[in-house]
């Protein structure tokens, strides 16, 4: 009877994380399409903010976020198994994948605001009204983002230290799941993210 409790709540724990990811989806959905009708006004804007952005380190932050997700998900696969030590290093590989990228994003962001471009600054506002929409929604949507990435390294954080004090086991992983759930739809996020404002041509 109590194991049949337990694999309820674990399911109702699924369930409430489903509907939060749903908002989530919601979320970026509503500024993806909000882009999307700006691009259609500017498109030549749009086309020549996307050239100043730097698409090798873009590249490189996707690349980071691939190998998070495998770190996340060969944590599941251990911990179903059994398998602590290795898991709790899949988690220690994706938290530093994921300090990478802010490390990235911060630089990327600094060199911008360096350089004058970000939103209503003078070289902007002097500049084609679109570039000005686009650096706006760039910062917007990455900013957001990036918010969504601490979140995500804090949950991994917290089922870490569960799972290192036992109170996560290979029959009760129901906080790693929801936390591997959440840092996947970031990255899948950022695989929007990455051709909408670094590879559009």
């Amino acid at each position: 009877m109590a194991f049949h409790s337990a694999d309820h709540d674990e399911s109702g724990k699924r369930l409430g994380m489903w509907l939060f990811l749903y908002t989530e989806i919601v979320l970026f959905g509503g500024l993806f399409v909000l882009y999307a009708v700006y691009l259609t006004f500017y498109p030549e804007d749009f086309i020549d903010g996307g050239r100043q952005l730097n698409r090798v380190l873009g590249l490189v932050n996707t690349i980071i976020l691939l190998i998070s997700s495998f770190g996340v998900a060969a944590s599941i696969t251990a911990v179903q198994k059994g398998q602590k030590t290795l898991g709790l290093a899949a988690l220690t590989a994706t938290q530093i994948c994921g300090a990478i990228f802010l490390v990235n994003k911060y630089f990327e962001w600094g060199h911008k605001i360096h350089n004058g471009i970000y939103p209503n600054s003078d070289l902007l506002l002097d500049g084609p009204a679109g570039q000005n929409i686009f650096f706006g929604l760039y910062y917007v949507v990455t900013g957001l983002h990036a918010i969504h990435i601490i979140v995500g390294m804090s949950l991994l954080a917290v089922a870490m230290g569960f799972w290192a004090s036992n109170r996560i086991t290979a029959k009760r992983f129901g906080l790693l799941e929801n936390a591997g759930l959440y840092w996947h739809l970031v990255d899948l996020v950022w695989i929007f993210i990455f051709p909408l404002f670094y590879l559009i041509i």
